[in-house]
């Protein structure tokens, strides 16, 4: 049994046996699935109604995964072997439902965690959600890095009269068609609205406000991603991230020329800096040599009918869609100032120490390393806990269902 329900004159408050886990995206449904490998129980609590809510109801149609999939399949579970190496995001959203089936994963849907703290009096977690009270000896963040859009304060947004929306509620080119779109944001969500947008007859624009890298998605027909994960094993970064940039240049030529600088460091180097995930090209740049897809840059504000660019140039456009990323929104709900950093809702720790924190708190989904670094935080929040668990020496005795 995953949790009881005290009985107490509380009828709301809830012992659960095993680790709470917050959110039902891959994060907490790979953690869940490495627990209930080595015999731990948990109890996945989630917002939404349906598990991998921002893959469902936030991801444009068009959306594929941008790395081969044997860097993107959760922990003990790899991809039907008929899927192609790149799968579409109905494949994944396939995927991920077929996991949660295989390791009978069923979260809590349409519980919305309002706080959590931990109770130094009892030892354990208190965590609000739904019209209950969690209590619970560990606690698992898995609600992630972009669970919540971000939108920039720019100057004249509130007099542009066109519409505005952010790229979790861009669906189709086709609601586009024959608009003139501008798109602010150049990595790789807004890189792909653009081909999305171009291949639907819209006239399509990019705000590219800093510099950026841009790779073929393959070398020679092999994964970009894969040969720079192998040549890292064996060299430093600072030549592999040579290696990529000559391999770049010859293949998409002087990326420049079009509008789109390269920073001083390299793709990979700047990724393990900063976090900034290079662009892998999946067509987008070939329309931008063709004049289909027109580079513009920084806005300075916004106008009735568009836009006025830092360089003088004005822009008039139907629709603005921000490509703008997401962010964490831990800092909303737990209330703990020592392991999460209140700022930016991340863990203060960089990875690899990003997993683990006190008091039995762990972050899982925070790696800045996609669903490889998910992976890695599963396997060792799994092998951590299940060293604690003991299921004989449970503090409470309990005989119904809750």
């Amino acid at each position: 049994m995953l949790h009881r329900k005290l009985m107490t004159s509380n009828p709301k408050q809830v012992w659960v046996l095993g680790p709470v886990i917050v959110g039902a995206g891959p994060s907490g449904l790979a953690t869940a699935a490495c627990l209930k490998e080595k015999g731990v129980p948990s109890l996945i609590l989630e917002k939404e109604s349906c598990i991998a809510s921002a893959w469902k109801l936030r991801t444009y149609e068009r959306l594929k995964l941008h790395l081969p999939r044997q860097f993107c399949q959760l922990p003990l579970m790899a991809f039907p072997p008929d899927f192609p190496t790149y799968p579409t995001k109905q494949e994944f959203i396939s995927y991920l439902e077929a996991y949660a089936k295989h390791f009978e994963i069923e979260p809590l849907f349409r519980t919305e965690v309002r706080n959590a703290k931990f109770d130094t009096n009892i030892g354990f977690w208190r965590i609000g959600a739904g019209e209950s009270e969690f209590i619970c000896r560990w606690l698992i963040v898995a609600t992630g890095e972009n669970a919540e859009a971000m939108l920039p304060e720019l100057i004249g947004l509130l007099d542009y009269r066109g519409q505005v929306l952010h790229t979790s509620c861009y669906r189709r080119g086709d609601d586009f068609r024959g608009k003139k779109v501008l798109v602010v944001g150049c990595g790789n969500s807004g890189m792909e609205v653009c081909l999305d947008l171009c291949a639907s007859d819209a006239q399509a624009s990019i705000v590219v406000r800093d510099k950026l890298h841009i790779l073929p998605r393959e070398i020679l027909g092999i994964s970009t991603f894969g040969i720079s994960m192998w040549l890292l094993k064996w060299f430093p970064i600072k030549m592999v991230d040579g290696f990529l940039l000559f391999c770049t240049r010859a293949m998409l030529g002087d990326t420049a020329k079009y509008g789109l600088k390269r920073p001083k460091l390299g793709p990979l180097e700047l990724k393990m800096t900063s976090g900034k995930t290079p662009v892998l090209d999946v067509g987008t740049l070939n329309k931008i040599k063709r004049g289909k897809i027109k580079v513009v840059p920084e806005i300075n504000r916004f106008t009735e009918k568009g836009a006025e660019f830092v360089d003088g140039s004005k822009g008039v456009f139907d629709s603005v869609i921000f490509a703008t990323g997401y962010r964490s929104n831990v800092s909303t709900w737990l209330k703990e100032g020592d392991f999460f950093n209140e700022k930016d809702g991340n863990p203060r720790n960089p990875f690899p120490n990003s997993w683990k924190g006190t008091n039995g708190l762990y972050a899982v989904g925070f790696t800045r390393r996609g669903l490889m670094g998910t992976s890695m935080d599963a396997h060792r929040i799994a092998e951590d806990i299940s060293s604690q668990w003991n299921f004989k020496n449970q503090p409470l005795h309990f005989s119904s269902r809750y």
